[in-house]
């Protein structure tokens, strides 16, 4: 079986986790092909399975996903979605629904949908500790997950109406973010390395006199401002939840008690609902 993944990730916490399902299911005697997708990104033909990976932005799937999306030849072949988010509430699950529904008007047959909880690359840096708990507990649940894609299954997350008005009203964010991030801006510490432009995935930077430039494609993935050696990219109006640097998930995994407070019921729910072997927010 040949499955495709084509994944969007900012900071990548989405393509860690496709790239561990993508591993189980080669493991499992499968061929893989995982595409990233930017603006040459090219839409899938000729896989047996298809998984779209994603990080949830302002609970909706990213503006560059739906227009990928938009832009696929019709089909009839399997697709799941693989999402992942900062927080496990449960409104995160409504950022399936235009996927999926655009996806079924487009002929392909939507089976199923994984959300994991990765850490924060905004609003506040999460403990390595917590960060590593969330990688293990999506370790829990992938293999269960890969084998799900593997073997056909079906199972969506239910979405209900209140999470349904929210992202819809927040959907807002796929206009305002081209404005908002021509204004992210190279504090005087930036040291000009060029990172940022470099593996920006919409291609929005460009160098100038040493110094980043933002244009118009920006989609608030913040690659820029969290993987700046310097700490120097200013994110706007976002300054105030700007996170920097990679987290070690090989660190110790917090116990209940080291659990941030922000959410922490849900973030509790959703670790023991994997410890436990179940499912966290589907139908």
């Amino acid at each position: 079986m040949k499955i495709g993944f084509f994944v969007f990730s900012g900071t990548g916490n989405t393509g860690r986790v496709c790239a561990r399902a993508a591993e189980l299911m080669e493991k499992a005697g499968h061929e893989t092909q995982t595409v990233y997708i930017t603006g040459g990104a090219v839409p899938p033909a000729g896989f047996d399975r298809i998984v779209l990976g994603y990080p949830v932005h302002a609970f909706n799937a990213p503006s560059p996903v739906l227009k990928f999306i938009k832009n696929m030849p019709r089909g009839s072949a399997p697709v799941y979605l693989m999402q992942t988010s900062g927080e496990a509430l449960k409104l995160n699950t409504a950022a399936t629904v235009t996927p999926a529904r655009m996806l079924r008007r487009r002929g392909y047959d939507v089976r199923g949908a994984f959300w994991y909880v990765m850490p924060y690359n905004i609003i506040f840096r999460h403990s390595d500790a917590m960060a590593s708990r969330m990688w293990r507990t999506a370790e829990l649940r992938l293999p269960k997950d890969a084998r799900s894609v593997i073997d056909g299954g079906r199972g969506m997350y239910r979405v209900g109406a209140v999470s349904r008005f929210v992202s819809f009203v927040l959907k807002i964010e796929h206009t305002a973010m081209p404005f908002i991030g021509r204004r992210f801006k190279a504090e005087d510490k930036c040291t000009g390395c060029g990172l940022c432009a470099d593996r920006c995935p919409r291609g929005n930077i460009a160098m100038s006199g040493g110094k980043p430039r933002f244009g118009k494609k920006c989609v608030g993935c913040m690659r820029c401002v969290f993987n700046c050696p310097s700490n120097a990219v200013s994110p706007s109006i976002f300054k105030g939840w700007r996170v920097n640097g990679a987290y070690d998930f090989n660190a110790p995994p917090a116990e209940d008690g080291e659990i941030c407070r922000f959410c922490g019921k849900s973030y509790k729910k959703y670790f023991r609902a994997a410890e436990e072997g179940k499912e966290y927010a589907k139908k």
